[in-house]
């Protein structure tokens, strides 16, 4: 008797920009797996139309029952949001951000990966074996929505506005035990803490005196506690000193873009904002924006949603298909399929067959 495969039910949102050819690139490679499988497993696409397009003609960036629609699905596949008819603040919001916040996707990761074949900006990486993760509490901190704009009726230049970063112990609880769990399975087993609170004497006195208490329970893994801007200069003097990196929402965005431009370009970097508790489907993408300048001249960077495919994949518990599409960029770029923005002259159609040629040349991690 035939065993029926296991359907992945997927929400395609590839948004605005490069979005929609990053999406579609990674939406190939995830087919090809798929085929591959031998009836194993397969993948269902829905695709949304939302992002700028979608509010320049209803005036909303999604639709209003949209989360409830996207609660049916295993996952979200996110392309890139943002353009110039509508305010950054609004498109965020509207559209990732209502989706991150609402579905309490606390825990983004983002694999700072050096591959072969992409000059980094950093000496050290061309002797020096490197690798490590950012984790960023992705549900509070300074992206929390708190705050307003108020006394503007004193007149011009009389407006305050007031941002409030939220810091809650379960919040930083939960992503530093996230952080510690994930430490505990990569080979060296440390975890950074960011903080900064020399300056912000509140809510990051909190976080460090969390990480405090969770590190007891984790004798195996070691631990530091660096300030924001010690830690900038640690990722470019001494990135071999990490492995797992926790921080805060606004100080992991900040360095995991600069995690991502060492490794040679934010093309090529990966994330996923998951709810680990299951309870809503958890979200993939680029880290990566929309690319306006780029946008339809099919040389987008597709590494980065391809290598956020994988960690859907290790979401998914297909660990050996997630390193298999992982091993399969690395010989695309060790083999030379680089795009304009990581030093090469192919486009995003010659770097993804690239890697679905890989995929399909070698069905073992090399």
């Amino acid at each position: 008797m035939a065993i029926e495969p296991t359907t992945y039910k997927i929400a395609s949102i590839p948004a605005d920009g490069v979005g929609r050819e990053v999406v579609e690139a990674g939406r190939r490679v995830l087919d090809v797996l798929a085929a591959q499988s031998g009836g194993k497993f397969a993948f269902q696409w829905d695709e949304f139309p939302w992002g700028c397009g979608y509010y320049a003609e209803t005036g909303k960036m999604m639709a209003d029952d949209g989360l409830d629609t996207l609660k049916g699905y295993d996952a979200i596949y996110f392309g890139a949001v943002g353009w110039e008819n509508v305010p950054d603040h609004i498109s965020l919001w509207g559209l990732r951000l209502n989706i991150t916040q609402n579905f309490d996707q606390w825990a983004n990761v983002r694999p700072v990966k050096f591959l072969p074949g992409v000059q980094s900006p950093l000496r050290k990486a061309d002797d020096t074996e490197l690798d490590w993760v950012v984790v960023r509490e992705n549900s509070e901190g300074e992206y929390a929505g708190l705050g307003g704009r108020n006394l503007s009726g004193r007149g011009p230049g009389n407006e305050v506005a007031l941002q409030t970063a939220l810091f809650t112990e379960k919040g930083c609880e939960r992503i530093m035990r996230f952080a510690f769990d994930l430490a505990r399975t990569r080979t060296v087993k440390k975890v950074s803490s960011v903080t900064k609170s020399n300056a912000q004497q509140y809510g990051m006195v909190l976080w460090d005196d969390v990480f405090k208490r969770v590190a007891l329970d984790y004798p195996d893994v070691t631990t530091e506690s660096v300030l924001v801007d010690a830690m900038s200069a640690k990722f470019i003097l001494h990135p071999e000193d990490l492995s797992v990196v926790v921080a805060s929402n606004l100080n992991a965005d900040i360095l995991s873009d600069l995690g991502s431009a060492l490794a040679g370009s934010l093309g090529v970097a990966a994330s996923a904002n998951l709810n680990p508790e299951r309870r809503f489907p958890s979200m993939f993408e680029p880290v990566h924006g929309s690319a306006p300048d780029i946008a339809g001249k099919g040389i987008s960077n597709p590494i980065g949603a391809i290598a956020s495919a994988a960690l859907m994949l290790d979401h998914f518990g297909l660990h050996e298909e997630a390193r298999r599409v992982e091993a399969a960029i690395e010989r695309a770029t060790g083999g030379g399929a680089l795009t304009r923005d990581i030093g090469g002259t192919s486009d995003t159609h010659e770097v993804t067959e690239a890697i679905v040629h890989a995929l399909q040349n070698a069905l073992t991690p090399a």
